[in-house]
């Protein structure tokens, strides 16, 4: 049995029981007891033992007014947006336009770039919470010729190192996680901005290709017309050469067929300058690009109403990269204020020196040396102070940015359902007056042909219906872009914690 008890130099001892003499602990003797000695240090240096004392403020979300309901959506049952929200307006040349924006949009492309930028600056951000550890290793050899008593002898000198050297700052004060807590929040910002960036092209190229369609209606519109101003022309001809109508009766639709014709280009030009804007769009040359395109009155409008109010709040991509900027600035500020104070740095190396090789692991050859080291700002011309009051500043910019956000994400919604909700109804009523116009034209050509009427009783019905017609397919291109912006501005089929859900 013995008692152990320390001495003065620091290092265990006993009293042996028989003598009572206190002697040290054996030393170890052996390699294996020597380099666990070895690791212990090691360990006992690059562990952070010491507990840290976080400084600066808590993040607190700030608090905004949120209203009750939307005004606009009365009491229609929600129905948000879901993944791949396009597809249910009926148009797959619409869905693949879409899926070729998601793949090569350029500023689609940037974004994901400056994602994966961002993740590795958070990679770079954690690194000073982790341990430095470098190793290196050298051998040398020297022959020196030295005179003896028998001429001269070669003398060889060898010698073998192997080290590692350590060293870890200790976060006493928070501020390496600060730095890390930061760049993960910028990360997340650029993953929300990459999805934002997702969702207005996704938005772009949908407005761009009902624009299309509604150029194609424009000219169908145009080109119906003017076959029918011909046909009219005709007549009027032949009944010129019977003595029926006069010459000026067949001037003034003359006129109106070269009117007719001659907005036919300006019709053509418009729809084809839009299916070449696409191309930038879906990241490709507007040679590459082929767009059949349709008409807008076969595409379909799907039933959509926002839930409540608060819900909007997690499902909006920019709310979230706002959030997350607001966290990277809180923990900017944090780090500021941590700069103010000192530093502990431990540092550490240990190895193994021999003149033999074979030797170089044995008993005898480990070198360890530990040392710590504190550095406090004392005089830096105003640099820390000045930090501190830029990330001050940010964070309240950012804060300001936030309610912003919030802010507009509420109005876009509000402005898009009232933009959806009135072209409904207008898009209805229109379809009625084209209706009525178009059956005013017909008897007007019935009445013309029985000379009950003249010629300007035909013309002005025409140009009714071309009115009617062309406000029909504005309405309806106005009922689609709403709501493409409600689809947007409820966060497309986005939500917090999806991941990718474009």
């Amino acid at each position: 049995m013995r008692q152990t008890s320390k001495n003065t130099s620091g290092l265990k001892s006993y009293r042996d029981e028989k003598t009572g003499a206190e002697r040290p602990e054996a030393r170890d003797t052996t390699t294996n007891h020597r380099m666990r000695r070895l690791r212990l240090a090691a360990a006992a240096l690059l562990t952070p033992g010491l507990a840290g004392c976080a400084v600066g403020p808590a993040f607190n979300m700030p608090q905004t007014n949120v209203p009750a309901r939307f005004s606009a959506t009365a009491d229609a049952k929600p129905a948000w947006p879901k993944p791949g929200w396009w597809r249910h307006f009926g148009s797959p040349e619409l869905d693949r336009l879409v899926e070729a924006a998601k793949a090569h949009n350029f500023s689609v492309i940037e974004a994901i770039d400056q994602l994966e930028a961002a993740n590795a600056q958070a990679q770079i951000a954690g690194a000073p919470l982790l341990p430095a550890i470098t190793g290196s290793g050298s051998g040398s050899f020297q022959q020196i010729q030295a005179n003896a008593g028998n001429g001269l002898q070669a003398v060889d000198t060898r010698s073998f190192t192997a080290t590692f050297q350590a060293s870890y700052q200790l976060d006493f004060w928070g501020k390496n996680y600060d730095a890390l807590r930061a760049a993960q929040a910028n990360a997340a910002a650029a993953e929300f901005n990459a999805a934002t960036v997702a969702l207005t092209a996704e938005a772009s190229v949908a407005t761009v290709y009902f624009q299309v369609l509604a150029y194609q209606d424009q000219l169908g519109i145009a080109q119906r017309n003017l076959k029918a101003a011909e046909g009219l022309l005709a007549q009027l001809r032949a009944e010129l050469r019977a003595g029926i109508v006069d010459a000026p009766t067949v001037a003034q639709q003359a006129a109106l067929v070269a009117s007719e014709r001659a907005n036919i280009p300006n019709l053509v030009s418009q729809m084809r300058q839009e299916a070449i804007g696409l191309g930038i769009l879906t990241g490709r040359a507007p040679e590459f690009l082929r767009v059949r395109g349709g008409s807008l009155g076969a595409l379909t409008v799907p039933a959509l109403a926002p839930g409540l109010p608060a819900g909007l709040l997690e499902r909006r991509p920019d709310i979230a990269e706002a959030k997350a900027n607001l966290i990277a600035a809180n923990a900017n500020v944090r780090g500021a204020i941590a700069a103010f104070f000192p530093s502990i740095t431990l540092t550490g190396s240990g190895g193994w020196q021999s003149k033999a090789l074979n030797l170089l692991f044995a008993p005898g050859s480990t070198l360890i040396s530990a040392a710590t080291s504190i550095a406090q700002p004392i005089f830096e011309g105003g640099t820390l102070t000045g930090q501190l009051r830029v990330s001050r500043a940010t964070y309240r910019e950012d804060v300001a940015k936030y309610e912003q956000a919030v802010v507009q994400a509420f109005t876009d919604v509000e402005t898009a359902m009232t933009a959806l909700r009135y072209a409904t109804d207008q898009e209805a009523l229109q379809q009625v007056a084209v209706a009525r116009a178009r059956a005013a034209l017909d008897g007007a050509r019935a009445q013309l042909r029985a000379g009950v009427v003249d010629i300007g009783t035909v013309l002005n019905a025409e140009q009714t219906l071309l009115s009617d017609e062309t406000t029909l397919v504005t309405t309806r291109l106005t009922r689609l872009d709403a709501a493409v912006n409600l689809y947007k501005a409820m966060g497309g089929g986005w939500t917090a914690g999806a991941g990718k859900d474009h």
